[in-house]
């Protein structure tokens, strides 16, 4: 999509590199030729200097000359790049679940695993470094509930992956759709029966 504005752009470059031929004419013209060696030094020195700010200045025009954006459809480049995706291993890491909240993990690892990436080379470890009994029967609840969650993600294109935030901020679905609504009441049953 071409930038707005790049007539006026260009007629703004136009009138500065005027003025820095300008700035080069004046000083070539009057070269210090039979003056002291201290002028001659500053003279040199100031041409130098704005030879370098006329340098610098056609290298930042350049890039600016023709600026397009550019807008990537994510949808398409996931089908396209789909077999050339790597294999992920993702690790979540837990030790003490009165810190970290049994249902806190079981959100995080739902989310994860609602990842729109290929389920064949998307790998989840959870490491429980404290070997509590109430994550792993949370995890075990987690694993039946993402038999409905995973589905539903895919299926309504829901964009927060994590059951509480989402059903923090999801507003229930009117009537008109009785599908949605159906499968909407029933993930919530299920995520108010595992918090």
């Amino acid at each position: 999509m071409a930038v707005k504005g790049r007539f006026l752009f260009r007629l703004f470059a136009a009138s500065m590199a005027l003025g820095i031929g300008f700035i080069c004419y004046y000083r070539l013209r009057l070269l210090p030729v039979a003056s002291g060696k201290l002028e001659r030094w500053a003279w040199i020195g100031l041409f130098h200097c704005e030879l370098w700010f006329s340098f610098y200045w056609f290298l930042t025009v350049i890039c600016r000359w023709n600026p397009v954006y550019r807008f990537p459809h994510k949808n398409r480049l996931s089908l396209r790049y789909e077999k050339e995706l790597p294999g992920v291993d993702i690790f979540v890491c837990t030790a003490d679940p009165s810190a970290e909240p049994p249902s806190m993990v079981m959100n995080t690892v739902l989310s994860v695993m609602a990842y729109d990436y290929p389920p064949e080379k998307l790998n989840i470890y959870l490491s429980d470094d404290g070997a509590s009994e109430l994550t792993f029967y949370a995890m075990l609840e987690a694993s039946s509930f993402s038999k409905q969650w995973l589905p539903f993600c895919k299926k309504f294109k829901v964009e927060s992956r994590s059951p509480e935030a989402y059903f923090r901020t999801a507003v229930e679905p009117d009537s008109h759709h009785p599908l949605m609504l159906k499968h909407w009441l029933l993930v919530k049953v299920f995520v108010s029966f595992l918090t």
